[in-house]
């Protein structure tokens, strides 16, 4: 009975990909069904290590793929060692206004469609799909916006973060 509804719901998600943005279409159309394409190889996920809401969601995807090592890898951005001119110049300061993912093919995507590469990555591309569905993604483009404005807040620390290192406010 599982083996129907999941065959019936990867039917109804592979119509997803006619809605998305052509620019994350040909990484999100290789993923069904948590299988893995070899494009896909190198996929580099840039994040805010000091963001608590941030390092739960890199740990779940970093779970997800542990079949896969390797797969995506995981870049802190707020190391004192992260490199922009190794992430397609992609500064510390663009970093921490909103999330970047570098695909396989050396592709810049920032904010939902950078989850929705992210997402595919480690085989959840039926989420990332269903984020950027022309139904869904105005919701999601806006709930991110919001969340992306108020994070540091939301966290603890302040807007000096997105011009300079930062740490976390102990009062």
């Amino acid at each position: 009975m599982f083996s129907q509804v999941r065959a019936r719901l990867g039917s109804c998600l592979t119509r997803f990909p006619s809605c998305v943005n052509s620019r994350v279409a040909p990484a999100l159309c290789r993923h069904q069904h948590r299988t893995f394409s070899s494009e896909c190889q190198g996929v580099k996920v840039l994040y805010d290590g000091l963001c608590p809401i941030c390092v739960t969601e890199i740990r779940f995807l970093q779970f997800m793929q542990r079949n896969q090592p390797g797969k995506v890898d995981f870049i802190d951005i707020s190391l004192p060692d992260y490199d922009a001119e190794k992430n397609k110049d992609v500064s510390y300061e663009m970093a921490m206004e909103e999330m970047h993912v570098i695909d396989g093919k050396d592709e810049v995507h920032r904010g939902i469609p950078a989850f929705a590469v992210m997402y595919s990555a480690v085989g959840l591309g039926w989420l990332g799909r269903l984020m950027m569905w022309s139904p869904v993604r105005p919701f999601m483009d806006k709930s991110y916006t919001v969340f992306a404005k108020n994070r540091l807040k939301w966290t603890g620390r302040g807007e000096e973060c997105i011009k300079g290192r930062c740490e976390k406010k102990t009062h």
